[in-house]
């Protein structure tokens, strides 16, 4: 997979915004945020070669839709913002569409297609998702109800600081009814292109495939992290 240097990404995004070296707009590439795509090893046989090129590829498009919509939003008239209609309003709901985009495919790609697949009780993902779900197959059975519920969209275990515990989230589109205060630390996409090549209409018969091969190391390293969330908020 080839890799975009910071030259390519700004020149991409002065080509969609239609603006050139010579334009005073391109003061506002320096202020935008610029996200390059990552790189992720994906050699799980269960998905095949056409569909995880077309889904890296989609992945690819959420980050250039959202480098655009930061360069826009950094020139914005933010007086004629409108609850009704505005620019600010349209760009503010694709800034968060194409951002979690972004955000959750990289988890997904992360924490899937591990062969070696394997997770010790001893582990602490085991023992917190033991713990707060009542069994680890309680959190198991339970995760997948969620991907099975999702309509076009994500389901996420979660550490909810809030609650002060683990929680699967059924989440449409790439924003709906995420959970304020939570940090994800499983991702399964539900999203029609992630399975339809390859399983048409079985969603179930997808999901199990990919948790069979969920990488417990990198999701070990996300409770890991929680933890230390956790452990801050109380101090």
């Amino acid at each position: 997979m080839s890799s975009f240097t910071n030259s390519d990404l700004k020149k991409n995004i002065q080509e969609s915004l239609g603006l050139t070296d010579h334009d005073n707009e391109n003061e506002l590439l320096k202020e935008a945020y610029a996200t390059q795509p990552k790189h992720h090893d994906l050699p799980t046989e269960l998905l095949s070669m056409a569909n995880k090129k077309s889904h890296v590829e989609l992945y690819k498009g959420y980050v250039e839709k959202f480098n655009r919509v930061s360069a826009e939003l950094d020139g914005v008239n933010r007086a004629e913002a409108d609850s009704n209609y505005s620019k600010f309003r349209s760009l503010k709901l694709d800034e968060a569409h194409n951002m979690n985009a972004v955000y959750l495919h990289e988890l997904y790609f992360s924490n899937i297609s591990d062969l070696h697949s394997n997770i010790s009780m001893d582990s602490l993902s085991y023992m917190r998702l033991s713990r707060d779900f009542g069994t680890f197959d309680d959190w198991q059975n339970d995760f997948i109800a969620c991907c099975l519920s999702s309509r076009c969209g994500w389901a996420v275990t979660v550490y909810s600081t809030y609650l002060q515990r683990y929680i699967n989230c059924v989440v449409d589109l790439h924003s709906a009814q995420v959970p304020m205060g939570t940090y994800p630390v499983i991702v399964m996409d539900m999203w029609q292109h992630s399975y339809y090549r390859d399983y048409l209409t079985d969603v179930r018969t997808y999901v199990h495939a990919m948790m069979k091969q969920l990488n417990w190391t990198v999701i070990e390293d996300r409770i890991n992290r929680a933890e230390k969330i956790q452990h801050a908020l109380r101090t």
